[in-house]
């Protein structure tokens, strides 16, 4: 059972890594430029972990269209793990997971990020 938020105070969460990393091509002239690796966890309410991996194609796919959307806007470009730029993904990552899970997200993780140019 997942305690109740009405007393103001969040329930215990876990921690759920997704098990593969997402791969972003950064596209400049019409060829890929770079290549952004990262790897994603997702702060959820306990026992929410099975629900997550039921889910995780389409959470992978929302989260990738996300990414996509990022990279697109040049935000992996320059100074890219500013935390201002990375607060933008991170809270954009939440928001579709939270679309698809509701409130057992808490929150989404970037747990790794590398940049790779050409």
């Amino acid at each position: 059972m997942v305690p109740s938020h009405d007393d103001g105070e969040a329930g215990p969460t876990e921690f759920v890594k997704l098990n593969n990393q997402f791969v972003v091509p950064i596209v400049q002239a019409d060829r890929v430029a770079a290549l952004v690796v990262l790897s994603l966890s997702l702060e959820t309410q306990a026992g929410a972990r099975e629900r997550v991996f039921e889910r995780e194609p389409k959470l992978r796919d929302m989260f990738l269209r996300v990414l996509f959307d990022h990279a697109n806007m040049g935000g992996f470009d320059g100074s890219f793990t500013r935390p201002g730029k990375l607060d933008v993904l991170r809270q954009s990552l939440a928001d579709v997971a939270q679309k698809e899970l509701g409130d057992d997200v808490e929150s989404v993780l970037i747990t790794d990020i590398a940049r790779q140019d050409n």
